[in-house]
């Protein structure tokens, strides 16, 4: 049988802590053959080349090269760029990874061609459609193949949407995977030391949803009860660039908070894995937060990852000031979070995934009816 021919997409910042250890796994596979194309959608070159240094993933084969656009435009760009590489290369099957513009593209890209797609992180859901990343985790769910679920919810939410049982594989958190395997060298950075922190002594910050930053009102409404938690110890902001600007149009001080430009993956774990507490409006720190056993305050109402708040260290406490003030206060009085870690966040999840893409391929290669991988659907 020849190898699976998998090319693997990759967009965002967070999408390379996901596909990382997947490529590592399919490395010790005889029956994968991977290619990487990386869209381009977040495009700082700087902080690109370290996430692919740090996190060991070799260089993309292919880089479509799409920057920063509207949702419509970005999008559009992705679908024109990213058909000419499957009709050159050939796949077997493309796999995506979580919930951006790129995964949605390239997914429809890919089932328009007949290419079989494959989701990680499939099944997760907000029920907030005003989410840009909701409706790109449903039309990928919609027209993937395969989908790897990482936490019980997506089981519930796939069966309720309809999707066959034989689609769906539990396999657990690649994010965990990943997070797992690079703490011992994130812990050794020295970011501590550099930003002059100490362990348990800070509190750290991120903050880029439009809904929470794109409005003047609403980021005061959301930084209010943090500049008073400057009062009681350091707080530190990587601030993102869509941040950085709307802060600067908007005018708004934030006086006590420690501002730094945006950390690679290494630092930035270094510095969570000991922080007090963290607050934040990104679904993937809720989870690694649950693993370290580290208070998050989500600065959200609603959350995909539903597994944070029920078995793990999420506290949802919204954008208004006198909710997120109890939050921060029940957090600083907490003691210490000692608990298992939620089913199958065990650090294997890609070797899973890896597995049933074995199976998948050995199952293409028996169908008489299929024929190839690649044929229409």
């Amino acid at each position: 049988m020849k190898p699976l021919h998998v090319l693997h997409v990759v967009g965002a910042r967070p999408n390379f802590m996901k596909i990382a250890p997947i490529l590592h796994a399919a490395q010790g596979s005889p029956g994968l053959r991977a290619t990487l194309v990386h869209t381009g959608q977040h495009y700082d070159e700087k902080m690109a080349r370290l996430f692919f240094e740090e996190l060991a993933i070799p260089r993309p084969d292919v880089d479509l090269e799409v920057g920063s656009a509207s949702h419509a435009q970005q999008t559009a760009l992705i679908l024109t760029r990213f058909e000419p590489v499957l009709l050159e290369r050939r796949p077997d099957l493309v796999l995506v990874v979580g919930d951006v513009n790129s995964t949605l593209a390239c997914s429809l890209c890919a089932s328009k061609l007949g290419i079989p797609v494959a989701h990680v992180e499939a099944g997760l859901r907000s029920f907030d459609r005003t989410m840009p990343e909701e409706i790109n985790r449903l039309v990928t769910d919609a027209v993937a193949d395969l989908l790897f679920v990482s936490e019980p919810s997506g089981l519930a939410n796939l069966k309720q949407e309809g999707v066959p049982e034989g689609k769906v594989h539990f396999v657990g958190n690649v994010m965990i995977d990943t997070l797992r395997a690079q703490l011992p060298r994130a812990k050794a950075t020295g970011a501590l030391r550099r930003n002059g922190l100490e362990p348990r002594g800070y509190a750290l910050l991120t903050l880029h949803r439009p809904s929470n930053v794109d409005e003047p009102a609403s980021l005061a409404r959301v930084l209010g009860p943090i500049l008073e938690l400057c009062r009681q110890m350091p707080v530190l902001f990587p601030v993102h660039p869509r941040t950085r600007e709307r802060l600067a149009r908007s005018g708004l001080s934030a006086p006590g908070l420690r501002t730094v430009e945006p950390l690679g993956y290494l630092e930035f774990l270094g510095l969570l894995a000991e922080a007090r507490l963290a607050l934040t409006d990104s679904g993937g720190i809720q989870e690694e937060t649950t693993v370290l056993g580290i208070p998050c305050i989500t600065l959200r109402e609603n959350t995909e990852r539903p597994v944070t708040v029920t078995h793990g260290t999420n506290v949802l406490a919204g954008t208004d000031p006198a909710r997120i003030r109890a939050a921060i206060a029940a957090a600083l009085e907490a003691p210490p979070i000692v608990q298992e870690p939620p089913p199958m966040w065990d650090g294997h999840a890609a070797e899973r995934i890896v597995e049933v893409l074995e199976g998948f391929r050995a199952a293409a290669d028996r169908s008489e009816t299929r024929g190839s991988p690649t044929s229409s659907r």
